[in-house]
């Protein structure tokens, strides 16, 4: 179900293993979709017929969506569920960067082949690249900082180091959120016209037939 590869630049597609596949930025989740991940959020490893347990709905159902999150590349890969710190490198910290734009693409290739940067982001502002790293130490922080100045294309850079982590990446919050996005395009939702409202009762354990919504 993991996802490998990156958004292709202009097209709504990822690479999974090889193939191209439709990108999770062109649907929004339903009710149905929120119910099986939050199932899933207790337990990654959890059966299909467990979930269908947990949530009510038809086993078919949940294996077609399960299906489809692997098909879009909705979920992230196993590998961003470690801790960086279960790997030695226990100091967090951000790099901003200042580049010349004309080498952007060399900049972004470059700070892909630093394994310390986690991710980066090209925010509003004087800053122009933001990357998020770690490193064992603050000897090591020094070498990545120096690693990402010597990237092709960046002129300067500014080091904050993150002295401990009071709320971290999250998005159960948001999957319990049922209000819609304020201000966002209606966007087609996996299975739409055949999805059961939000609303709708749960069946008591064991009375009536499960829901086959797919």
């Amino acid at each position: 179900m993991a996802t490998s590869g990156v958004v292709q630049s202009g097209q709504k597609c990822h690479l999974v293993k090889g193939r191209a596949v439709r990108s999770a930025e062109s649907y929004q989740l339903d009710q149905t979709d929120r119910d099986i991940l939050l199932a899933l959020d207790e337990d990654p490893r959890m059966p299909v017929l467990l979930i269908a347990q947990r949530t009510g709905y038809a086993r078919g159902t949940v294996q077609a969506r399960l299906e489809r999150y692997r098909e879009h590349g909705l979920l992230r890969l196993s590998s961003t569920r470690v801790p960086p710190a279960a790997l030695g490198r226990g100091l967090a910290a951000t790099v901003s960067a200042e580049l010349d734009q004309h080498q952007l693409e060399s900049a972004v290739a470059a700070l892909r082949r630093i394994p310390e940067v986690l991710e980066c982001f090209a925010p509003a502002g004087g800053t122009d690249l933001l990357c998020r790293v770690v490193a064992t130490d603050p000897d090591d922080l020094y070498r990545v900082s120096e690693e990402i100045r010597l990237c092709p294309g960046i002129v300067r850079t500014s080091t904050s180091v993150f002295l401990r982590e009071v709320v971290g990446y999250r998005m159960r919050p948001l999957l319990e959120d049922n209000r819609e996005p304020a201000g966002r395009g209606a966007k087609p939702r996996l299975g739409q016209g055949r999805t059961r409202a939000a609303t709708t009762t749960r069946p008591a354990p064991g009375a009536g037939r499960r829901r086959g919504v797919e």
